[in-house]
Formats: structure tokens, C-alpha cells, sequence
């Protein structure tokens, strides 16, 4: 997956503190729109597939999710509506 542009972005995530690349690899900026939910803030990010992604998904596969660590957070996958002419 690519990291997508969040319309309305509040602030860009970058590596944590302690990440080291050269063990761990690249840690991009994540764009994220920080939004009230009812059960409190959070933030939202946009994904968009790759053409070989995107055959896989239109072939049946899924979406996967990868949690670091050994406690999974609250989190939320959901397609997104396609983007307004001028939205980008």
C-alpha cells in the first residue's frame, strides 16, 4: 500500500523516536487528519493500493493488518469514497 493524501490533514507522523533505519528500514511521514469520534480523538490516514495490489483485491484477496508489539489498539479499516474532481 501507498500512503495516500488525507484531505483535510492536521499533521504529518514521522518515525518514533527510536526507530533505527538500518535495522528496521525507511519510516516515512504518515499525513493524518485528527478527527472527535464518539469515543474519543483520533486519527485518521489514507492508503491507496498498488496496481498489483489492487488485482489481488479485485481477485478476492484481503486487507491485512499488522500490529507491532503484543497489544492491539482499537483501529478501524473502511473504504473511502472516491475523491472529488479538484479534491486533489
Amino acid at each position: 500500500m501507498l500512503v495516500g493524501r488525507i484531505p483535510n490533514a492536521t499533521r504529518v507522523l514521522g518515525a518514533p523516536p527510536d526507530w533505527d533505519k538500518a535495522t528496521k528500514g525507511p519510516c516515512c511521514g504518515l499525513p493524518v487528519q485528527d478527527i472527535e469520534t464518539a469515543a474519543g480523538p483520533a486519527m485518521m490516514s489514507a492508503w491507496q493500493p498498488t496496481p498489483d495490489e489492487l488485482a489481488r483485491l479485485i481477485a478476492g484477496a484481503s486487507v491485512t493488518l499488522l500490529v507491532l508489539g503484543r497489544i492491539h489498539p482499537p483501529v478501524s479499516l473502511a473504504v473511502s469514497m472516491p475523491p472529488a474532481e479538484g479534491d486533489y
